[in-house]
């Protein structure tokens, strides 16, 4: 069953996590600790008094704009293409965000989010997705276009495991389209494999009550063995999920020694690896794990991201401290997007029912500019 509360917590749970890390995504961690104190980065660090997301959160907001204009398609058309046909699509549209300023501001073909100044920002977008979106070189689970296995794909698709319902798609279908999400563009098995096993994993955690991460976490990893019973390299993610499960048990080990044995985050076994020790570790404390997920090198805000939205979704947006809510760019674009996920689209060819608002959003692509 579908709950606001896993939903706002799952999106707003990334953008924190994402903007805590990228102040620091670049930086040692004998850097981190030296520039903030023993404890690291814990605060924000603003800019303009604003905490930045990076193209983390601006993708997973543009994953969830293709799901709902695949929906509203299907719901207003009858008739659809697969889902990651409209991803792409508004990936596409995103990478209209990060290029020079005279594509900035242009009216957007699939996605209403171009229309949102303050998304068009060039915040360190991955160099895969940039180059295959330009390329219009977009792949698939059986016909990758490249061997990358980047944390690029595994980072936005959050929104998958938070809007599908259990008695409209089976949890392997909603695997299998993360999956494929991330294979757009990241053609590596470890590429797209770390990504279905985190899309099953938020959907546990958001539509089921009752389930621990630790459940989660076992549940995805049985299921990535069937659904990829072929992959040569699933070894490698298995084991060191397994990894982050004995060292998250481990009360003696200092975090940052933990995560230095899982990696830097840089590609996707390792940033799911990384957020599933913090929220193993400090599973009922959203700040402890997103603390511990950005103080070390790497990609912090993609594992402070993903550590985000899974005790996001676990945990809710309720448990989310106030001095992470203050000053979190978009704020209120995410909440919106994440209300449109539980919210869905209620227009139909076979009803009479109107919402002016969304169709701007997902016919018209035109909103906020015109209501």
């Amino acid at each position: 069953m579908k709950d606001i509360n896993r939903i706002r917590g799952c999106l707003i749970g990334g953008a924190v996590g994402d903007a805590l890390g990228y102040a620091v995504e670049f930086m040692k961690d004998s850097e981190i600790f030296r520039t903030y104190g023993s404890a690291g980065i814990t605060e924000y660090t603003l800019v303009n008094g604003v905490a930045e997301i990076s193209d983390d959160t601006q993708m997973t907001l543009f994953t969830a704009n293709g799901l709902l204009l695949g929906t509203t398609r299907k719901m207003t058309r009858g008739i659809m293409a697969p889902y990651p046909h409209y991803i792409s699509l508004c990936y596409k549209d995103w990478l209209k965000t990060q290029l020079a300023e005279d594509f900035k501001l242009e009216a957007p073909q699939y996605a209403w989010l171009n229309n949102i100044p303050e998304m068009n920002h060039s915040r360190e977008p991955g160099r895969t997705c940039i180059s295959y979106l330009l390329e219009n070189r977009l792949g698939s689970t059986s016909n990758p276009q490249n061997n990358s296995k980047g944390c690029g794909g595994i980072m936005r698709v959050a929104p998958i495991g938070l809007y599908f319902e259990d008695n409209k798609y089976t949890i392997k279908d909603i695997d299998m389209i993360g999956a494929e999400a991330a294979a757009l563009t990241h053609g590596h098995e470890l590429g797209y494999i770390p990504a279905a096993m985190f899309v099953h994993m938020i959907h546990l955690l958001s539509h089921h009550s009752g389930v621990s991460v630790l459940d989660a976490v076992k549940d995805a990893k049985r299921i990535m063995s069937t659904l990829f019973p072929k992959a040569k390299h699933l070894h490698r993610l298995t084991g060191l999920v397994d990894r982050a499960i004995t060292l998250s048990a481990d009360s003696k080990i200092r975090d940052l020694d933990a995560i230095k044995e899982l990696g830097e985050g840089w590609v996707a076994e390792e940033t799911l690896a990384i957020a599933i020790y913090c929220s193993l570790k400090y599973e009922h404390d959203f700040e402890k794990a997103i603390i511990a997920s950005v103080n070390h090198s790497g990609d912090s805000d993609s594992t402070g991201s993903v550590t985000g939205n899974i005790l996001g979704a676990h945990l809710g947006i309720d448990t989310i401290p106030q001095k992470f809510l203050d000053n979190l760019e978009l704020k209120e674009i995410i909440l919106e997007i994440a209300d449109d996920l539980f919210n869905d689209c209620k227009i139909s060819e076979y009803s009479n029912t109107t919402d002016n608002v969304w169709e701007q959003k997902y016919i018209y692509h035109t909103y906020p500019n015109k209501i």
